[in-house]
């Protein structure tokens, strides 16, 4: 593992239908949520064109255990469960964090 921790990457689509709600739930719940079991936003991209995910959201976290914790959560199922609502195509992906734009 890198010295520098972790970044979580969350992709998705957003249905344009739901963007009020989108926003009101990632804004107000998902990411203060994060923030509060030790991750950092670190990256909020929107794609205009082509065929990769209209969003990417990056988070990132000082260790291993951290992540862990998270991603075995009951909070981490809720949040994502709840994002579905608003969302499709959503993956998520744990890398090295080494700042700047990640894929």
């Amino acid at each position: 593992m890198d010295d520098n921790g972790l970044k979580l990457l969350v992709e998705y689509d957003v249905r344009q239908e739901t963007l009020q709600e989108y926003y009101q739930f990632v804004m107000g719940q998902y990411v203060p949520a994060l923030q509060s079991m030790g991750f950092q936003m670190s990256e909020a991209w929107h794609t205009a064109y082509g065929e990769a995910p209209n969003r990417l959201i990056g988070f990132v976290c000082g260790d291993e255990q951290t992540m862990n914790r998270l991603l075995d959560s009951d909070l981490w199922a809720d949040l994502n469960n709840e994002l579905e609502k608003y969302v499709s195509e959503l993956h998520y992906k744990v890398i090295p964090y080494r700042g700047g734009f990640q894929l």
